[in-house]
């Protein structure tokens, strides 16, 4: 490759010119696996996973909150990014139910049922800062995630306006040639 071709961006790169690199950590992330959930499994697999996190943070660490409620933030993040676009809204409404259902095995509680649920509300009541920053964390993926979509939506939206609108577009006097009357600037032509 010579000097020139070398000072140029994009040039021998492999790569369009104009385009920027991407950065390691991204590409790191994209080989990830990224399974696209509809609300219903979102919630299963955060329920699940969190009654899971729940009974090992139990039998190992003997209930501590300040583990489960750390794994609950980055289980509240891969049921935001996993659902599908379509269900976006679910994830912050099942990452909270899935820290209930988790909660449940560490809550403690004696004295039946009446005094498990007691532990359980409490557990609830005392963790609620976990709770509300998971519940955030969902919120905010959700949220960006519907942004890039709409902007998608709109740019695609636009591209075919502007494909449609070359398309019908016809070359001057080619209406004459064709026996029709020349067409006013805004009006279709009459066919």
């Amino acid at each position: 490759m010579d000097a020139a071709a070398a000072a140029v961006p994009g040039r021998g790169s492999g790569r369009p010119a104009g385009t920027r690199p991407v950065p390691p950590v991204v590409l790191a992330l994209r080989r990830f696996p990224s399974p696209r959930l509809t609300g219903l499994g979102a919630g299963l697999f955060a329920a699940a996973a969190m009654l899971v996190i729940g009974f090992l943070d139990r039998l190992i660490l003997d209930g501590s909150p300040l583990v489960f409620g750390l794994l609950f933030l980055p289980v509240s993040a891969l049921t935001a990014l996993w659902v599908r676009t379509a269900d976006l809204v679910t994830a912050p409404i099942s990452v909270p139910i899935a820290f209930a259902v988790g909660v449940v095995p560490i809550a403690g509680g004696t004295g039946g049922l009446g005094g498990q649920a007691m532990a359980v509300v409490t557990a609830l009541a005392v963790h609620a800062g976990w709770l509300y920053g998971g519940t955030l964390v969902a919120g905010l993926i959700t949220s960006v995630r519907k942004v890039r979509d709409m902007g998608r939506r709109q740019q695609r939206a636009a591209g075919n306006a502007a494909a449609a609108g070359a398309a019908g577009r016809t070359a001057p006097g080619a209406a004459e040639k064709a026996g029709g009357r020349p067409s006013a600037p805004g009006r279709r032509p009459v066919a």
